[in-house]
């Protein structure tokens, strides 16, 4: 698996040099700050305001003119939230997926946390599952950006499996209750009671499928709501064993099974 990630980012970064993009190498040395940060603190930007998008997310045409409008009249924030319309079994999800993330922002009032997680094996160099810190007051384009993952479903899961790695470690020993005790009130409370939820597998099953109306995104959305309950299901039961009440079978007792 590691081998294929570095050959797709190879070719990911031959590309870019081929369709005149400025490719700038960055070897993590296992420390902070991560690749989204060390680019703030390190690439010669022309302009403050910056847009961060995976590899595999695209622009749509309403995206480019309601941002090129922002700037033009002078954004109000310091950032801008943005939402993905994600694909799941080659299918675009209108409803039960949704994807938001504090991508365009002021580089100079932004800030990612150093998140205590260089323990967790599963993580990498590039910052997980929090969002920047801004200096200011934040937005929402209305607009929404393409996700185009063409990869299998085992791509997915594989990818999410590491996720649940993290978040599972994070939580379980609080630092992730930590950590979101800089974002607003409301968001904490309500992250506060999911953690605390019964059938949070379940929750999330339900908040995909009928909340968001994921029903109407066919088979599609039946199976994502399925992945995503699958992930929480994840998350919980490796919290479970980093707290020691599901600690692995021992040697002996191995050697006794029939």
């Amino acid at each position: 698996m590691v081998a294929e990630l570095l050959v797709q980012t190879v070719k990911a970064a031959e590309l870019a040099a081929v369709a005149g993009a400025r490719v700038v190498p960055f070897h993590w040395n296992g420390r902070y700050p991560k690749k989204k940060q060390w680019c703030l603190e390190t690439l010669p930007f022309r302009h403050h305001w910056v847009l961060y998008l995976d590899a595999d997310e695209c622009m749509t045409p309403e995206a480019t003119a309601e941002i090129a409008a922002l700037m033009a009249a002078g954004p109000a924030h310091a950032g801008y939230w943005l939402e993905a319309r994600m694909a799941f079994l080659g299918r675009r999800l209108r409803f039960g997926a949704r994807n938001r993330k504090l991508a365009l922002f002021d580089r100079r009032r932004a800030h990612y946390p150093e998140c205590p997680d260089l323990d967790v094996g599963a993580m990498w160099e590039v910052e997980g599952h929090y969002q920047p810190r801004l200096e200011g007051s934040s937005g929402r384009l209305r607009a929404v950006v393409r996700h185009e993952d063409a990869k299998p479903v085992f791509a997915w899961l594989e990818r999410h499996n590491r996720y649940s790695d993290w978040e599972a470690a994070l939580r379980a020993d609080g630092r992730l209750t930590a950590m979101a005790a800089h974002e607003a009130p409301g968001r904490r409370l309500l992250k506060r009671l999911v953690d605390r939820a019964p059938a949070r597998p379940l929750l999330a099953f339900l908040h995909s499928y009928l909340w968001r109306l994921g029903v109407l995104d066919g088979g599609a959305g039946f199976h994502y709501a399925v992945a995503r309950a699958f992930y929480y299901w994840q998350i919980g039961i490796k919290q479970r064993e980093a707290r020691g009440l599901t600690p692995p079978p021992s040697p002996a007792s191995r050697r006794r099974e029939p």
